[in-house]
């Protein structure tokens, strides 16, 4: 059975003092065994954050990461800076990465293979805007950033990826894909990928959720069999909400 996985993206939220009230409150929280959580705080947080919780079963997660692996690259963070400040799992090819930063596929190829020659676990996101949903070219948008993204890459490799789908029209909305649009699309995902490499991987592969994930709806969707968990947004700021997202696969 695979194991489910929840990941809390803050984004560009929490300076140091918010980042440190939400772990005063998260350390007093009693985490399910059969649930992975994540975190990923800005880079001004990321080594607070994880002296904090080291002591706690939390994983601490970067929200990105440059390719190459030093340089004059200024503002940007390598792997190597990332793995020395406690991060040994990177966030790559955000939708807001993609669109706000232009980020395409051969550059989000390079990321994930300097992170996996790095020895980091990478979590890929993929997902389609609302016009391709409505073009009925969805399933090609996913393939393509999967095929363009990750198909490169040797069978061993994919022990060390998560593929996090997530529809760039429930980013942030409101609006979130069904419980049934989220599992027909995580089981294409596994689908090409059988096509592509083997059962074995597209089974074994863990596959996110992400976007506009609430308490409210958390366990519909996570009861799906192709769900394994979410990368959840908003949701994550605040432990009361994080954490009945993070038990909503108790019910």
């Amino acid at each position: 059975m695979r194991r489910k996985i929840i990941v809390g993206n803050w984004k560009m939220n929490h300076d140091l003092a918010e980042t440190e009230m939400f772990l005063v409150d998260l350390k007093k929280q009693v985490f399910p065994e059969n649930v992975e959580v994540m975190i990923a705080p800005p880079f001004t947080s990321l080594n607070h954050t994880f002296r904090s919780l080291r002591e706690h079963p939390v994983t601490i997660v970067a929200q990105n990461m440059h390719q190459s692996i030093e340089g004059a690259f200024t503002g940007e963070i390598s792997a190597k800076m990332l793995k020395s400040v406690g991060a040994t799992t990177v966030i790559i090819g955000h939708s807001e990465r993609r669109t706000y930063f232009n980020e395409n596929s051969a550059v989000l190829a390079e990321k994930v293979n300097t992170a996996l020659e790095n020895e980091m676990n990478v979590i890929f996101c993929i997902g389609e805007e609302l016009d391709d949903r409505k073009k009925d070219n969805h399933f090609q948008q996913i393939k393509s950033q999967i095929l363009e993204g990750l198909f490169h890459l040797p069978n061993d490799a994919w022990d060390n990826v998560t593929i996090a789908y997530e529809p760039v029209w429930a980013i942030g909305t409101g609006e979130t894909a069904s419980a049934e649009q989220a599992q027909e699309m995580h089981q294409y995902i596994r689908k090409i990928i059988a096509e592509n490499y083997s059962d074995k991987i597209a089974d074994s592969i863990l596959i996110l959720y992400g976007g506009s994930v609430k308490p409210e709806n958390a366990a519909e969707i996570f009861g799906q069999p192709d769900v394994d968990g979410g990368l959840i947004g908003g949701a994550s700021l605040q432990v009361e909400d994080f954490m009945k997202i993070v038990n909503a696969f108790e019910k």
